[in-house]
């Protein structure tokens, strides 16, 4: 039988019911999907050759994040930041808000 001390802590992120594959897909909005699951069957062949899920679960991790961003801010948010990225990268203009405004629309929102 082993003992505890056998059982040492993983340095790989725990796999939770929220950060299955399937949860983290659904969570998921636009390209994103498409990209994850190109990203994910990746590694799960690599994996299935070398028997070694580390690149698995750093797919899982990463994709965990965004999801879990995405969750927070709302899918129609998410999509509008992405498509802004994406005129930022081809150079085009995005519509900014300065400071002074911002800080107003945060106190607004925190009732000062």
């Amino acid at each position: 039988m082993a003992s505890p001390e056998s059982f040492k802590p993983s340095t790989h992120p725990a796999l939770l019911a929220g950060s299955t594959p399937r949860a983290i897909h659904d969570a998921l909005v636009g390209e994103e999907q498409a990209e994850f699951l190109r990203r994910y069957s990746e590694e799960m062949s690599a994996a299935a050759e070398s028997l070694d899920l580390t690149g698995v679960l750093a797919v899982l991790a990463a994709f965990r994040r965004i999801a879990e961003i995405t969750q927070r801010h709302g899918a129609e948010a998410h999509l509008r930041m992405l498509r802004q990225v994406a005129d930022l990268k081809a150079g085009r203009a995005v519509e900014t808000i300065g400071a002074a405004e911002h800080r107003a629309l945060i106190n607004a929102r925190l009732g000062r």
